[in-house]
């Protein structure tokens, strides 16, 4: 990791970290007080590494998320996605990096209600440009990959919670992204099936090589990660 400081690869130019936040400061005006949710955040997250970031609710873990998803601008600080200034992008840029480079996957799973599992992974994927046939290949050997071989071709209202998140995590995945980000992905979901949820969403995410920062409450499952940081007064200290 960047942080370790070694000497690995000395003489070569290092691979730039999947995500970095340099001197992210987010605030937000209510009347006349300043709101300060994010105070000079600094993070790195490198290739197949789970980051793990906790704290309180209203401490400012989903608008750092939403900013390392491109999602919402800091007020100052950059960040950079594999090494790219992403303040230097064009909307329509910001737009394409973040479809192509970027998985989200949220508390409530947002799939479309009239669309079956399948076809809910499928989609992102013929948005990106893929062709139906490698698409539906793609979506299938997630959803198979996350114990839902026989529930393919249900739609949403026809599935349990748990079921649901892994069909949101599947389409997460499904462009291949190199960075993923999670906000309380089991947040919703009783402690049984937010065990196996989360399990699945750690061994699907190393098996693909991405860069994970996920949110969550539980210091239980933060503990399973690469790392554990938290957000405290706008500030990410070791958690």
């Amino acid at each position: 990791m960047s942080e370790g400081g070694g000497n690995e690869g000395v003489g070569a130019a290092a691979e730039p970290s999947v995500l970095e936040l340099v001197g992210l400061h987010r605030s937000f005006r209510q009347g006349d007080v300043l709101l300060e949710v994010l105070c000079g955040v600094d993070l790195e997250v490198p290739a197949g590494t789970l980051v793990a970031l906790t704290g309180p609710s209203g401490s400012g873990k989903s608008t750092l998320l939403h900013i390392a998803g491109l999602l919402e601008p800091p007020t100052s600080g950059k960040v950079r996605i594999e090494g790219i200034d992403c303040d230097m992008l064009s909307e329509r840029e910001r737009t394409r990096l973040r479809r192509e480079r970027i998985g989200f996957v949220y508390q409530y799973h947002h799939l479309l209600a009239d669309f079956t599992a399948l076809e809910n992974v499928v989609l992102p994927q013929l948005l990106m440009g893929r062709a139906q046939r490698p698409a539906r290949a793609r979506a299938e050997e997630l959803l198979v990959g996350l114990g839902l071989a026989d529930r393919l071709h249900h739609r949403p209202g026809r599935l349990s919670g748990g079921e649901q998140q892994r069909v949101a995590i599947a389409r997460a995945l499904a462009n291949g992204p190199r960075l993923v980000l999670a906000d309380e992905p089991t947040g919703n979901l009783d402690p049984h099936t937010a065990e196996e949820v989360f399990s699945l969403l750690l061994e699907t995410v190393r098996r693909t090589g991405a860069a994970a920062l996920v949110a969550t409450h539980n210091l239980e499952l933060a503990a399973r990660m690469d790392r554990a940081l938290a957000l405290r007064e706008g500030r990410i200290t070791p958690a």
